[in-house]
């Protein structure tokens, strides 16, 4: 599944900025900022955005660590890191991000290292979420956050077929308009596997965060989770 999922995000990856874009009317942006913000990035900070994809994460966690800080950008499709890296070159980020093309269930990094992670639409792609959250609880310093943006099932039936509606016709049709229906077919197949926000608070305290909060936005069609590791 995984080969499957890496190739999905190859094939998008020349259109998956402007889709973002149409099909949320610029919302996304918005959503990213939260997320940064809930991370707990600061000045100075190590800081790591998994599942980078193009890089938006990685930029905004740019601007908030400053030239003191550092940031890692991580994905598996490389693709999606040549796109990164090259909007990389137009920004002229400060500082410069390193990015790098590695697996989330095995990441490349020692424990202890990074004082904020982010993740924007990945946690929903791995094959195995709850070592996914471990391994970001391990690279993870003490004390330190992270905070996970995605799709969320939501609770009310009424915006549940508005959910259904929108991704199998507003999106399909859009993606099928820019040559990627199949890539495009899969999220609302994917969101029925996808754990509620309940069950990733369960899973983030099981893999030993302290501290772990779903916040639904968009009227709960989305939410991000917060998590917090122990000081000690």
């Amino acid at each position: 599944m995984s080969d499957e999922i890496r190739a999905i995000f190859d094939q998008i990856a020349p259109i998956y900025d402007r889709l973002n874009d149409w099909l949320s009317l610029g919302q996304h942006r918005i959503w990213k900022e939260m997320t940064v913000k809930w991370s707990g990035a600061k000045l100075g900070g190590i800081c790591l955005d998994l599942c980078c994809g193009s890089g938006d994460l990685a930029f905004q966690l740019a601007q908030r660590v400053g030239e003191t800080g550092q940031v890692y950008g991580v994905d598996f499709s490389s693709a999606q890191l040549a796109i990164a890296k090259q909007r990389s070159l137009d920004k002229y980020p400060t500082p410069p991000i390193t990015w790098i093309e590695a697996d989330v269930l095995q990441l490349p990094f020692d424990d202890n290292r990074f004082h904020a992670a982010t993740m924007g639409y990945g946690l929903r792609n791995v094959t195995d979420i709850p070592q996914s959250i471990k391994e970001i609880h391990r690279v993870l310093k003490p004390g330190a956050k992270a905070a996970i943006l995605d799709f969320h099932r939501p609770q009310n039936s009424l915006a549940i077929d508005f959910q259904n509606w929108y991704l199998n016709n507003l999106v399909v049709s859009i993606g099928d308009w820019m040559g990627a229906r199949e890539e495009y077919a899969y999220i609302n197949p994917s969101l029925e596997r996808f754990p509620k926000g309940e069950k990733q608070v369960e899973i983030a305290l099981q893999a030993g965060f302290v501290k772990a909060t779903h916040y639904p936005i968009v009227n709960d069609m989305m939410g991000v989770l917060v998590v917090t590791k122990s000081d000690s």
